[in-house]
């Protein structure tokens, strides 16, 4: 029997006492969970942002997890020290980690436990604190906010102003919510618009206090307090663009020391909703269908696939890499597809009859109708086209990318969450066409597709991850930046030895909240809503 989701968790960190690697300044510490759930193989579930400065981070970034009770899902939370922007973690200095199961936390709500170096030893006097808290409430509030006239604590330039919004827990502690982005030189701060989940907010209680602190950031990690306001989401949900709510921060000490202190500034809500977010199950029972594309690359570098040397090389017990890829990655997502009929596409080669170079050729090569019946199908094709092809080049994605982008387009047109598109690529090697592959992810980051990319062989793959946008939004070459992250990539070597299984969690594992993303951005509803009510 399938495993039975019982509920979704969502888990805070924050660390304390911990090592200090840089020279000069303080760590920047950065939180990276894993899970293992299949007993071999560990894979990232998410990452935390970057605290520049900090040995007590606080991250306002949180993870939500499904919690199965009746799976023992093992838990690893790695603390690095970021010193570089690659989203490979080799070459950032390791601060350590703490193993503890889901279950663990879930029984005791919220555990502080020492960090431990890979030899087993201890971090320093490095802990790690995890709060648990059952997500119940599927709302979310989206805000607008700016601020006027805030107190200027820097000697050169003007304050960097940020916002953290706390809600008070049962034991009456305060626990951050939501970290705003730093505004530099400005005391009249725009925010980008941001949502916070309501449970983290105030637990859906309306009338529970909000406490919003406004720092001026420093490089150094000694941010300087600018006023403290506090208030409820009944009053901050009266907020509208005509008539926005506004909040004097007030700075406790400056009003002590200064009579005729007014405030240390105006913090201004303009816009402020409650609204409801569906989950990835409300819209996969709702009617999504979720579409599987595959693109294989036939290009020269893989080797010539009659040498055991090649990447495309079928041993003796019937498999290669890319294969193992197909199998892995299909057999989860075609309980998605209803039809079960995937295209699947090869690009690099020379193809018959002419002999010309295609990046977009169906594997069937029947251009009318590229689709293959279930994963099965796909190998069968792969297996019939591999001999009928020449390997060629150059490596370009953007064709490919492209050629699905169109399809989800037509999808956006009915105006409701009906089609999800997710295309795995798998590669071999480095991309030729950057650029233009840049340029299709911004744009296909619109549409409701995810790309999942699997480098199999042994090559530098650091523009992939480029690509992968866990560690900053990717931009187009003329500066658009991707409105989400919808690029995962995985080197297959991680996973050479660990079950079929562990590398489908690993690819799989963003593309339930990058459905989620896109649906909730522009605001679609399952198709049919009333399987959700």
């Amino acid at each position: 029997m399938a495993a039975q989701c019982v509920t979704k968790v969502e888990l805070s960190v924050s660390c304390a006492n911990l090592l200090d690697l840089d020279v000069g300044s303080k760590s920047d510490p950065l939180c990276v969970l894993l899970m293992n759930s299949s007993g071999q193989q560990w894979f990232e579930i998410g990452r935390t942002e970057k605290i520049k400065n900090c040995l007590n981070p606080k991250f306002s970034s949180k993870f939500a997890i499904d919690y199965y009770f009746e799976l023992v899902q093992k838990l690893k939370f790695d603390i690095y020290d970021i010193d570089n922007k690659t989203i490979e973690l080799s070459d950032d200095d390791f601060l350590g980690e703490f193993e503890c199961t889901l279950g663990q936390i879930v029984a005791s709500k919220n555990i502080t436990r020492p960090l431990l170096l890979k030899n087993g030893r201890p971090a320093g006097k490095g802990t790690i604190t995890i709060s648990a808290e059952e997500i119940k409430d599927h709302r979310v509030v989206h805000f607008e906010v700016e601020a006027r006239k805030l107190d200027n604590k820097d000697f050169f330039g003007k304050s960097d102003p940020y916002l953290e919004f706390h809600k008070q827990t049962e034991d009456g502690r305060w626990q951050m919510a939501h970290r705003t982005e730093v505004i530099k030189n400005n005391l009249n701060p725009v925010w980008r618009p941001f949502k916070i989940p309501l449970q983290s907010l105030c637990n859906g209680d309306l009338e529970k206090t909000i406490k919003v602190e406004c720092y001026d950031y420093d490089n150094d990690g000694s941010h300087d307090l600018i006023g403290i306001f506090e208030t409820t989401m009944s009053k901050l949900n009266q907020a509208s663009r005509s008539m926005p709510m506004e909040f004097e921060c007030i700075n406790e000490k400056k009003k002590k020391k200064k009579k005729s202190y007014r405030n240390s500034g105006v913090v201004s809500v303009k816009h402020c909703q409650i609204v409801k977010e569906f989950s990835f199950l409300d819209y996969i029972m709702g009617g999504c269908q979720m579409n599987f594309v595959v693109g294989i690359d036939f290009t020269g570098s893989n080797g010539d696939p009659r040498s055991p040397d090649s990447l495309h090389y079928i041993s003796p017990n019937g498999v290669n890499e890319y294969l193992t890829a197909i199998w892995s990655v299909g057999l989860v997502i075609q309980d998605y597809d209803t039809d079960k009929m995937f295209p699947a596409f090869g690009f690099g080669a020379q193809v018959p009859p002419s002999g010309q170079v295609s990046h977009e050729f169906p594997i069937n090569f029947n251009p009318s109708n590229p689709y293959c019946a279930g994963i099965h199908g796909v190998v069968d094709a792969y297996r019939a086209c591999l001999p009928q092809v020449k390997l060629y080049g150059p490596t370009n994605f953007s064709p490919i990318i492209n050629h699905v982008a169109k399809f989800a387009a037509e999808a956006t047109q009915q105006k409701t969450a009906s089609q999800y598109y997710v295309l795995l690529i798998i590669t071999d090697g480095v991309i030729t066409d950057l650029d233009q592959t840049r340029h299709a992810i911004v744009n296909a980051a619109k549409l409701p597709m995810s790309i999942i990319i699997i480098g199999v062989g042994g090559a530098d793959f650091s523009a992939m991850e480029f690509l992968d946008g866990d560690n900053g939004a990717l931009r187009s070459p003329t500066g658009e930046t991707a409105i989400r992250d919808i690029v995962q990539f995985v080197p297959f070597r991680n996973f050479a030895q660990a079950p079929k299984e562990a590398l489908a969690q690993s690819v799989l594992a963003e593309v339930p909240q990058q459905v989620v993303s896109y649906f909730n951005t522009y605001k679609l509803k399952p198709p049919n809503d009333s399987a959700t009510k």
